[in-house]
């Protein structure tokens, strides 16, 4: 009697380190991270590439672990059952019961899994060959376990294959940097540069170029002296150049070569001829996606291009820098990318230009105003509003009140806004 009892200690034992084994293999497996995993496949480690080749059959690893798991857990409590029903008669399986869901709760489930979430990574790497040894003998069974499931689930209304994937990469990421963020393990400034990267997807050109009303434009008709008094006084690098109107852009004007030729000529601007220096401008359409402008800068090795409509009218220009601070924010000066256009008032409400851009904002201030719809904060009002407002009228919403402070023709060049503790519902309209 006491043999057999030794031999049902050892057999409960070894099941329970197998039972543990698979408990640990499977958070594991299903916590690590393939960045991490794929790095250490970078470095030259087999283990982890072994890891992520079990990850790409997801239904089938689990189906392997629940297997062995369930396998050594059910065997391991048969085998405590005959053995104290031996011991005590017929009360052995009651107590037999409420002894292994202890052990196994302990050793064979919490331990094995609270070690594998904390080191996930090391986890998946140890047990990866010998998980991928027991999913090829256990793969018959497995595949069979998986059309059941399916069937059963298609049977329900479920189709597993048209579920599978359903956040892309693009999103993954997204809900990773912000949740880091949250967690305060990513400071702000690198959650916006990386969620800018993220953004040129979703952006067009229109939402980044430098609207036509504030283009630092010449005239071709001017005299070269003029025109030299311009570039110095605008500072920019390029700006374009047009003639007989100024949607008609002829070229673009590069200071670097207007001032070389002048000093070639020695100072003499009648010895200069506008069209030898100028290049020929570059017209891209507004709605091109950001990313691909990106691309093409690069490919051209140029930093300037026109923004056109559908109708081939000039909406603006767009240049390299504009997309890059997208990215990094502004890379002008020190200052926030909307210190020059929000001026903080002693109430707490902001003073805001209306032609500063929804983006700039958010980014700054970390609000949530929509985007998709409008481009500017005097944009976002309008659309809301339905209406061109006047001086005086507030509106509420998105949790935000805007008065419009002054307006230039139907243009809204300053709105004051403010943060409401409770969010209003629908919008309020109050005249001045």
């Amino acid at each position: 009697m006491s043999g057999d009892i030794g031999y049902a200690l050892i057999s409960i034992f070894v099941l329970i380190i197998i039972a543990a084994f698979f408990s640990g293999a499977e958070t594991g497996l299903t916590a690590a991270s393939r960045a991490r995993l794929n790095e250490l496949e970078k470095r030259g480690s087999r283990r982890a590439r072994t890891a992520l080749a079990l990850m790409e059959a997801p239904e089938r690893l689990i189906g392997a672990l629940l297997l062995g798991n369930n396998l050594a857990n059910i065997t391991s409590s048969a085998v405590a059952t005959a053995a104290l029903i031996k011991v005590f008669g017929d009360s052995g399986a009651v107590i037999a019961s409420g002894v292994m869901t202890v052990i196994i709760l302990i050793f064979a489930e919490v331990m094995p899994k609270t070690y594998a979430i904390t080191y996930p990574e090391r986890t998946a790497i140890f047990v990866a060959p010998l998980m991928r040894f027991i999913s090829a003998v256990l793969g018959p069974i497995v595949i069979s376990v998986e059309v059941i499931v399916k069937f059963t689930l298609k049977m329900l209304g479920a189709n597993v294959d048209e579920s599978k994937n359903i956040l892309s990469a693009h999103d993954e990421l997204r809900g990773a940097i912000d949740l880091h963020h949250k967690d305060e393990t990513l400071v702000k400034t690198d959650k916006d540069m990386l969620g800018g990267i993220l953004d040129l997807k979703d952006l067009e050109v229109m939402d980044v170029m430098i609207h036509r009303t504030k283009m630092v434009t010449l005239d071709a008709a001017e005299p070269l002296k003029a025109i030299v008094a311009e570039v110095i006084r605008s500072g920019h690098t390029r700006l374009p150049v047009w003639k007989d109107k100024p949607d008609n852009i002829i070229g673009v004007l590069h200071a670097k070569a207007l001032f070389a030729e002048l000093q070639k000529a020695e100072g003499d601007h009648a010895k200069v001829n506008l069209d030898d220096v100028m290049s020929d401008p570059w017209f891209v359409p507004d709605t091109r996606p950001l990313e691909d402008q990106l691309n093409a800068f690069l490919r051209r090795k140029t930093h300037f291009a026109i923004v056109v409509d559908e109708y081939g009218e000039v909406q603006g220009l767009v240049t390299l820098e504009d997309i890059i601070e997208e990215i990094v924010g502004d890379i002008k000066d020190e200052f926030d990318a909307v210190a020059t256009g929000v001026r903080k008032g002693k109430d707490g409400s902001l003073l805001v230009d209306g032609a500063l851009p929804l983006r700039d904002l958010n980014r700054a201030f970390e609000w949530e105003l929509p985007d998709d719809e409008a481009t500017t904060l005097a944009g976002l009002v309008i659309h809301e509003a339905r209406m061109i407002p006047a001086v005086g009228q507030t509106f509420s919403f998105h949790g935000f009140r805007f008065e419009i402070m002054k307006k230039k023709r139907q243009q809204l060049t300053s709105i004051k806004v403010t943060k409401l503790d409770k969010p209003e519902t629908g919008s309020e309209e109050t005249s001045g």
